[in-house]
């Protein structure tokens, strides 16, 4: 007989209506779920170096159970095996040993307190763990493409059994901490996934050979661990529609779907559809990939099985997944990312509030710092991993209340600006501009998704419409305007500065934002000076126009200021759209035919053009020292400051904000 944990009435809510299908119960298994909606198993770090636990973990998972509204919601996966070859990050959970459980049942407590399901998932990562000892393990040692990742060892038939026999275990003690459902991970290339994939698993006895003896290992697990959830607890799995390893003769689609009949047959209760592996050459889930791009492969899955069947990869907008569902396309809606950068992201669909939505911009930059072993943070949302302190998660009201002004009303600025208004000063925000935005406005136009970028400043629109922020536009702050207002404190957040041109004042120079504005003379031969993010935006903003791009800078590689998770899109996009890039070069010399570059070993290198875009940055300091003449209390954040990226100018803004 099926069993609902929670009860929840959404009749009332406007987003039930908006979202008919988003909003209404699923079974899976003996479970009845009150909505469509996941969080999925997210690695975020937070936990001990030893695999405890920790409040900092806690905290991060009740944030998401409240966004939920009632569905599903798990925690990271776990590594199980003492030996710690199947761990993948250093602040993953542990589940190899009893002891964990107390630690564990914390986070499912946590959950069930916000009415939410509570998932558990079991998470081996194979050959792209071993994150603290010397090699790791698989079904076959095939070297590694990625140099970050260890050496792996082929697993014997006997390791092949203490492993199945550790899923097992550790799904015991899920079910022992108070998880309702359980999960095993099949994705990216991780174990499971290693031993499914032509690509990974070259045995010749009985657990490789054809797809049925890859599958050998997997389907040993799922009737392990079904064993021990018996008809309580329902169990999935997430695994590949697509590898996207042609290139090294991975799984072709239709092994991939077999796949998905095996599990189902094995006695899975739903299948989670992933594609992709951190090896593949191919882009997934960065902004580049159109939103929605990959609905077809669960339509493919539901053609497969007859369980209900999840996916999240680029379904950050709700109308998508609703859509999908209605047309029996897909029955659950995963997200990751997306509540990450806001963890009531559901819940505000559902209360009718989606302009209050800080949505993710598909960076990358929360997977490029668990790659690098740190903490995830997220690159729009400030309070991300800052749950257990209060300063950051419930700023609280400013015993003295101050008159602000604010000059710049780019993302820095308007951070700053609703988080000092919420606290209760009175917020001015003046800008010479007529719109907000700052240099986002040109940022944007660049191709390949940053379009998504403006999503940022459209939340951070209505945030200060909710606080009452006043602003001024089209008004440019000079010293009379400062002298006459005389505000108790001011807030720097001005664009930056385009210093003077290396080779000097030339005919042919023009600045960066002037070419995006379409407000300069580009000819069909151009050079971009600055090789960091706004010149790249600029050389494929140009180069997609058909014109002949260089870029030139000195940083030792271009993108230097990108998060790697996401740089490897843009050289591979230069290279495709034949620009050309000099690093860790100096421009020496201005000729009638183009410039002379000198490299970092002397060598001068002539380059023809008939353009020079000027996109090297620098502070704006202009009203420091008239601000500080007149005692006023200074505080200098984003491009005013350093020029950076946007994610420094959003949580300069939030940390100022909620400080003064």
């Amino acid at each position: 007989m099926a069993k609902q944990l929670f009860e929840w009435d959404y009749s009332s809510y406007p987003g039930a209506s908006t979202y008919p299908h988003l909003f209404k119960p699923i079974r899976i298994g003996n479970l009845i779920v009150p909505n469509r909606i996941k969080y999925a198993a997210t690695e975020d770090n937070l936990n001990g170096r030893d695999g405890f636990v920790t409040d900092a973990g806690v905290a991060y998972m009740r944030e998401r159970a409240k966004g939920v509204v009632g569905g599903l919601c798990f925690m990271q996966g776990v590594y199980m095996d003492e030996k710690r070859q199947g761990q993948g990050y250093v602040g993953q959970a542990a589940c190899w040993d009893d002891k964990f459980v107390p630690g564990l049942k914390r986070i499912a407590d946590a959950i069930h307190e916000e009415k939410a399901v509570a998932g558990f998932q079991l998470m081996d990562c194979g050959r792209v763990g071993a994150v603290d000892v010397e090699y790791g393990h698989g079904p076959s040692a095939v070297p590694q493409r990625l140099r970050i990742f260890r050496p792996v060892k082929e697993m014997s038939k006997d390791e092949i059994k203490e492993m199945i026999q550790q899923h097992v275990d550790a799904a015991r003690r899920g079910i022992e901490a108070g998880f309702d459902i359980m999960e095993i991970s099949g994705i990216v290339g991780y174990l499971v996934s290693n031993f499914i994939s032509r690509y990974t698993n070259r045995r010749t006895d009985e657990y490789g050979g054809d797809i049925r003896g890859r599958m050998r290992a997997v389907v040993e697990i799922i009737q392990g661990v079904k064993a021990v959830c018996g008809s309580d607890v329902p169990l999935g799995i997430r695994l590949c529609a697509e590898e996207l390893l042609d290139d090294v003769r991975g799984n072709t689609p239709d092994e991939s779907m077999e796949t998905y009949k095996i599990a189902e047959e094995a006695g899975v209760d739903y299948i989670s559809v992933t594609l992709g592996w951190q090896e593949s050459i191919y882009p997934v889930i960065s902004r580049d990939i159109p939103m929605g791009n990959w609905i077809h492969l669960a339509k493919r899955a539901k053609e497969h099985v007859k369980v209900p069947v999840q996916m999240a990869y680029r379904l950050f907008r709700p109308d998508l997944p609703n859509k999908a569902i209605g047309a029996g396309e897909l029955d659950q809606w995963e997200m990751c990312r997306s509540m990450i950068a806001d963890p009531l992201m559901p819940k505000k669909v559902l209360e009718g509030k989606e302009d209050e939505i800080r949505h993710c911009v598909a960076c990358n930059l929360c997977l490029a710092r668990l790659f690098r072993d740190a903490p995830m943070t997220c690159y729009i949302n400030p309070v991300c991993a800052h749950e257990t302190n209060p300063e950051f998660a419930d700023p609280q009201p400013a015993e003295d209340k101050k008159e602000i002004m604010i000059v710049g009303a780019g993302p820095a600025g308007l951070e700053c600006a609703y988080m000092a208004a919420k606290r209760g000063h009175e917020v001015h925000v003046y800008d010479k501009r007529d719109n907000i935005g700052g240099t986002l406005n040109e940022a944007r136009k660049a191709p390949y998704g940053d379009d998504e970028l403006w999503t940022c400043v459209a939340y951070q629109q209505k945030m200060c419409e909710l606080a009452g922020v006043t602003f001024h536009l089209g008004t440019e702050v000079t010293e009379d305007l400062i002298s006459d207002e005389l505000p108790d404190a001011v807030v720097l957040a001005t664009g930056p500065e385009y210093p003077e041109f290396p080779g000097g004042p030339h005919a042919n120079v023009v600045n960066l934002l002037d070419v995006m504005r379409e407000n300069a003379q580009v000819g069909e031969k151009v050079v971009i000076w600055g090789n960091r993010k706004p010149g790249i935006g600029c050389a494929l903003y140009l180069a997609k126009q058909g014109k002949k791009v260089t870029l030139v800078g000195r940083e030792k590689t271009a993108g230097f200021d990108v998060n790697p998770s996401f740089k490897w899109r843009y050289m591979i996009y230069l290279r495709q759209n034949g620009v050309k890039a000099y690093n860790d070069c100096e421009i020496e010399t201005i000729t009638g035919e183009g410039i002379i570059i000198r490299t970092f070993d002397g060598y001068r290198i002539p380059v023809a053009c008939d353009t020079i875009v000027n996109s090297d940055r620098a502070a704006n300091e202009a009203l420091k020292k008239v601000v500080q003449s007149e005692g006023i209390e200074l505080f200098v954040i984003g491009d005013a400051l350093v020029p950076r990226n946007l994610s420094s100018a959003v949580h300069d803004g939030y940390r100022i904000g909620m400080r003064i």
